[in-house]
């Protein structure tokens, strides 16, 4: 993939149906297959996952904004090598937590998808060499996606943990310092099939997620979220519905500080299947253009008072 400045990349404002379709960031449209999205409280750093179009190598990208614009791309110092992806970073911008295959010791052998994280002693400095979470939360299975609320509670999702589906979302709550004993998240979320990519709101009373393939679905993969009961259960999961959801697989959610905006990956695609092409150029033009089925960012407004009730 490039390392290119100049790179003019057109994320949307999305929506379907009525609603309209507008540019709102100048990055990485060379870029066929991006995901995940998380950005720091000021919004003038963001991270990105870049993959190959068969996710044989994924690579942690780190953007910055200069004078209101983002202007510059490059890959973050920790990545590269492995297989990285989801990153998140924590509440005070100090540490990013994110997912590897890459092996517990220099040399070592490849491992299965671990939580990963790196430090810095301020939003200036550079990050750590990348530290494995380790046990409770890591398992000998795969775990994904991790998001931190205020308090310290890390919500992920994992294939082991005992889960009760394909893949379920788990909690292991911040005490004294120390990750507790992960638990699945009881009342509406987790299902017998897959659930993944969770955001957890910066004050841990609502979760955005992955359904798959779910009865009330728009597409393969839909955008879901739930509110925490003062028992700490969950509320049963509401589809997002079509301001944010497609015929298509939607997934990884990202909520902005301010609460009034979500960034979301989607493979949706305009390409009309029987419209008819007669020249080269223009079968180019269809097959680059953004929305043509490989993965993207986009974004949207959001209001969570929209879905509560």
């Amino acid at each position: 993939m490039k390392f290119v400045l100049s790179i003019i990349f057109f994320g949307y404002l999305i929506s379907i149906n009525a609603f309209q379709v507008k540019p709102v960031l100048d990055i990485l449209k060379d870029y066929d297959k991006v995901r995940d999205f998380a950005m720091n409280n000021n919004e003038t750093e963001a991270y990105i996952s870049a993959q190959s179009n068969l996710e044989e190598k994924s690579v942690i990208l780190r953007i910055s904004k200069e004078n209101g614009t983002w202007n510059k791309v490059g890959i973050a110092s920790f990545s590269g090598k492995f297989r990285d992806l989801e990153p998140f970073l924590s509440p005070d911008n100090l540490k990013l937590f994110f997912v590897s295959n890459r092996p517990l010791t220099n040399g070592g052998e490849l491992k299965d998808i671990d939580i990963w994280y790196v430090e810095r002693t301020s939003i200036t400095s550079d990050w750590s060499e990348p530290k494995n979470i380790g046990a409770p939360i890591n398992t000998e299975a795969d775990e994904f996606y991790p998001s931190i609320a205020n308090n310290g509670n890390l919500y992920f999702t994992s294939t082991g943990h005992n889960a009760m589906g394909e893949d379920d979302i788990f909690v292991s709550e911040y005490k004294n310092g120390k990750y507790s004993k992960p638990l699945a998240l009881q009342g509406g979320i987790n299902t017998n099939s897959y659930e993944y990519n969770s955001f957890i709101s910066p004050n841990d009373d609502y979760l955005i997620f992955g359904g798959y393939n779910r009865q009330d679905g728009l597409g393969s993969g839909d955008l879901y979220i739930s509110f925490k009961n003062s028992d700490n259960t969950w509320t049963q999961a509401k589809n997002m519905g079509d301001k944010i959801n497609s015929k298509y697989m939607d997934f990884c959610p990202f909520v902005t500080q301010s609460g009034t905006q979500i960034y979301f990956t989607s493979r949706r695609s305009n390409i009309e299947a029987n419209k008819n092409i007669t020249s080269v150029k223009n079968l180019l033009n269809t097959f680059n253009g953004y929305e043509n089925g490989f993965s993207r960012i986009y974004m949207t407004s959001f209001d969570v008072n929209d879905y509560k009730n």
